[in-house]
């Protein structure tokens, strides 16, 4: 593994030696003083809810809590960590969360394992000219520690272990490299730009933000079922788009490559740019982000080489502040894949995140999916199952820049009648996990 490749992480998080000067911990809300050394493009007639945040988004005039995961939206009300600085002509942001994990799965199929999940991300943003931006973004992520098989989560499914059998009813590792992206904005009116955006890896334009960059669930550890249908391209080893915002709107369009990330971990991997995304994103108000999607696949699973995919994506975040410290979002999202063998499968998502202040947070999620890769057979009937789970995390201020972190799910699966014997009956689940944030 070339290890320099992670220089752009490892310099964000340490080129300020301290935190405590010149941070911010809510993305948007620049410290007295910053916004004077960070040049943003400027219009006498721009209204001022555009400029909500304190300075504009890397992707065009608008509020930069707006910004999620690759090109993705959420409300222009969210919260975004991370701690900021200006140097010279750069505004830096670091932010680091980690999750140490006991997971537990009930029946014949459950198992049990403790690991280390999470990311550590840093980005360096620039003025170029009078009215473009230039943004460069790096995650890693520790999860390859985990192993190659991952962590027990019954009914996930999708990569491999080794390259030969598909993991069934555990949760794959992400890579080590999460994001290595450039993009650049010009903008062309108080409310309008264009943009580029290129990863490697990075994240086409398909479906809602990531789930961990989601507000209803960067609080969980537990990964979606519905992961496989709404965001797994996030991690992508070749993404270029291309995009224009207006206002609330934003259209764009990407080329990416459609292969998901094989079963070695800390590299980076390369192939031609071949399949197709379209979305289509809308902020009516500063509470809800909308977005539409399509996606045209190459060969996206390694074990099934000769199949292609085609997914369509719809999904809502809507988020309200009820305080300094209090807020709540939810999403709700549907996704379908139909695969060149015919075979059509849906999942639906509803997901919810309550903060009451800032050392509670409550979570939960349900969610279902049609999937043939459960059976005594891969690609076998395709059945329904389902999932419920609801948890909680305690939060304690170590100090301006490091919060730590204790939390528990609970989870309840439930099988269709052709897998209940497989899982004997319904089964149950839990996490416990500690969580270290940093910025």
């Amino acid at each position: 593994m070339k290890l320099w490749i992670a220089a752009p992480a490892v310099w964000l998080l340490i080129a300020t030696p301290a935190w405590a000067q010149d941070h911010q911990h809510d993305h948007g809300h620049m410290e007295d003083g910053q916004s004077e050394t960070q040049t943003e493009p400027q219009y006498e007639s721009a209204p001022d809810e555009v400029i909500t945040g304190g300075m504009f988004g890397a992707l065009g005039p608008y509020a930069t809590s707006r910004e999620a995961s690759g090109t993705s939206w959420q409300p222009d009300v969210s919260r975004h960590g991370g701690a900021h600085s200006q140097r010279g002509d750069w505004m830096i942001m670091s932010h680091a969360l980690l999750n140490g994990v006991y997971a537990w799965s009930d029946g014949p199929r459950g198992d049990e394992k403790a690991f280390i999940s999470g990311m550590v991300m840093g980005a360096a943003r620039r003025s170029i000219g009078e009215n473009g931006t230039l943004n460069l973004r790096a995650m890693v992520s520790p999860d390859p520690f985990m192993g190659a098989r991952g962590y027990p989560l019954l009914f996930a499914a999708g990569e491999s272990a080794d390259g030969v059998e598909p993991l069934v009813d555990r949760q794959h590792p992400h890579d080590l490299f999460m994001e290595l992206s450039a993009s650049y904005a010009h903008s062309f009116a108080y409310d309008s730009s264009v943009f580029i955006y290129g990863g490697l890896p990075g994240e086409p334009a398909f479906g809602p933000p990531a789930f961990m960059h989601r507000a209803s669930a960067a609080d969980t550890p537990e990964a979606p079922l519905t992961h496989h249908w709404l965001d797994s391209t996030h991690i992508t080893f070749g993404v270029l788009t291309a995009g224009v915002t207006h206002n609330g709107w934003k259209l764009e369009a990407s080329r990416f490559r459609g292969r998901e990330p094989d079963e070695e971990r800390y590299d980076i991997e390369s192939g031609d740019l071949d399949s197709s995304a379209l979305r289509v994103s809308w902020n009516p108000n500063p509470n809800l982000s909308l977005q539409a999607s399509w996606a045209d696949i190459s060969s996206p699973e390694a074990l099934e080489p000769d199949e292609d995919e085609e997914r369509w994506s719809v999904s809502g975040v809507y988020t309200r502040p009820m305080g300094v410290d209090a807020s709540y979002s939810i999403t709700l999202a549907f996704a379908n894949k139909e695969r060149t063998d015919g075979v059509s499968l849906d999942a639906w998502l509803a997901e919810a995140a309550w903060r009451p202040d800032a050392r509670w947070t409550w979570f939960a999620r349900a969610e279902a999916i049609e999937t043939d890769e459960l059976g005594a057979a891969h690609h076998g009937p395709v059945e329904n199952v389902a999932r419920l789970s609801a948890g909680v995390i305690r939060d304690w201020r170590i100090n301006e820049n490091a919060v730590f972190g204790v939390g528990a799910v609970l989870q309840q699966h439930f099988a269709s009648d052709a897998l209940a014997p497989l899982y004997d009956g319904d089964q149950e689940g839990a996490m416990g996990f500690v969580r270290l944030k940093i910025g």
